[in-house]
């Protein structure tokens, strides 16, 4: 059966990286969620995928004079006084409002979601009893030398969530590797494609799990690194025939935006 992995959560049906997203991938079935790891201007660790933060908050409007600043240049404090989750509606990023698959009682409860704190990911993963997919991202400067690897690892130990609960994913793969080498309980799946010129490269017997950019493969391709043994979980599949092709040679699992669209 494939795992089904809801794209910084169920980023169609709600505002992408907060809990609010991860709660409904939760209700919706999905194995486990996705999301992305920041570093503030005070080191702090957060849910972010956008460098600048204009997309996914109202940074224009309480920090006109600042953007298209990296989040990396704010405090945790500045970045927690944003609203996360009123431009969902507004902007209707997969048209689920206006097919009427999001409700207005839901769309209420977005206005002033919160950027979460990676600690709030984890306990919220933790009291579902569910998983997480962590991405750790390259840092925008002045944080681009900071040790994300050991931070998180640091707040996972402290916060108590385990490989029971926790994997990491990266086009990093000198960071995964440094992880899985300190603490080899941890399972790391290594993203292809992330760029244009990255290239789509399987030969590293490092990893046994890579998750592809699956535009970058034919189906062909992918049949044939699923014979060769590789377990594939390509993003980010939302077409609903496409998804039944990519099931039908046995991709391990499917990362995408419509977890309501993966049969079970």
């Amino acid at each position: 059966m494939v795992t089904v992995i809801a794209h910084r959560g169920a980023r169609s049906l709600a505002p992408e990286n907060t809990l609010a997203s991860a709660r409904r991938a939760h209700n919706l079935g999905a194995d486990l969620w996705e999301t992305d790891v920041a570093v503030t201007a005070d080191h702090k660790l957060v849910l972010m995928h956008d460098d600048a933060m204009m997309r996914t908050t109202n940074v224009a409007e309480v920090f006109p004079e600042r953007v298209p600043a990296a989040f990396s240049t704010y405090t945790l404090a500045e970045i927690r006084s944003l609203d996360a989750g009123s431009w969902f509606e507004r902007d209707d990023p997969f048209g689920q409002v206006a097919v009427g698959a999001v409700e207005n009682q839901e769309l209420v409860a977005y206005v002033g979601e919160k950027v979460p704190m990676l600690r709030e990911a984890f306990e919220l993963t933790l009291k579902l009893n569910w998983f997480l997919n962590l991405e750790l991202k390259a840092q925008p400067e002045p944080n681009h030398n900071f040790d994300v690897v050991s931070a998180v690892l640091e707040l996972a130990d402290e916060v108590g969530i385990g490989p029971d609960h926790l994997l990491f994913s990266s086009a990093r793969f000198d960071w995964l590797k440094t992880l899985k080498q300190c603490r080899p309980e941890f399972k790391v799946q290594a993203i292809l494609g992330l760029f244009p010129e990255d290239p789509m490269d399987f030969s590293d017997s490092f990893f046994d799990t890579f998750n592809p950019r699956h535009t970058r493969l034919s189906i062909d391709q992918f049949k044939m690194q699923v014979d060769q043994g590789h377990k594939l979980n390509p993003y980010t599949v939302n077409d609903e025939a496409m998804i039944k092709t990519l099931i039908e040679i046995g991709v391990t699992g499917l990362i995408t935006d419509f977890p309501q669209r993966v049969p079970k």
